[in-house]
């Protein structure tokens, strides 16, 4: 991951949330964090987006946090943003799918629909890519040396990044 490019991370992380759209997300309000399918639209790609109903905890929007974990459990990311409802009845048209469908049985027409928008503003992503010799010592109880644990970036709007 350092030597990557922000277009390269943020492709990573849209790829990796493709194969798996699940988060966590949850406002700053004290309040825990759901689970939730993210619709991810390849137009707005600092942007995350859930059909949800509009009496979910949610929907009354602010900052939060989203939790990404990607279905091998080998990457991992932290995103800081900004959730508030997005009505626009072209975009749930273009985001909307089966897995949406089995939760509004009433469809797009469903009183209750609301298109919860999450935009990010910052994010930190890792990826554990354990060497050869650090699976070893993981087996043997070695101690495994930050070169062969992972790597980690910080990217602002998923389009300027500063890397550790």
């Amino acid at each position: 991951m350092p030597d990557k490019s922000p277009a390269e991370l943020k492709q990573d992380l849209w790829q990796k949330m493709a194969d798996s759209p699940f988060v966590m997300i949850g406002l700053m309000d004290g309040e825990h964090s759901i689970p939730l399918t993210a619709q991810l639209d390849k137009d707005q790609v600092d942007t995350l987006f859930f059909f949800i109903g509009k009496d979910n905890r949610l929907a009354k929007g602010g900052h939060g946090m989203a939790q990404f974990v990607s279905k091998g459990h080998d990457y991992f990311a932290c995103l800081s943003g900004t959730a508030k409802i997005d009505n626009d009845r072209a975009l749930i048209d273009k985001l909307w799918d089966k897995q949406a469908e089995a939760w509004f049985p009433e469809g797009k027409e469903d009183p209750n629909l609301a298109l919860l928008r999450f935009d990010i503003d910052s994010a930190e992503l890792w990826e554990t890519d354990i060497t050869v010799s650090g699976r070893v010592k993981m087996l043997f109880g070695g101690t495994i040396k930050p070169s062969e644990s992972s790597s980690h970036a910080k990217v602002q709007t998923t389009a300027e990044s500063s890397q550790a």
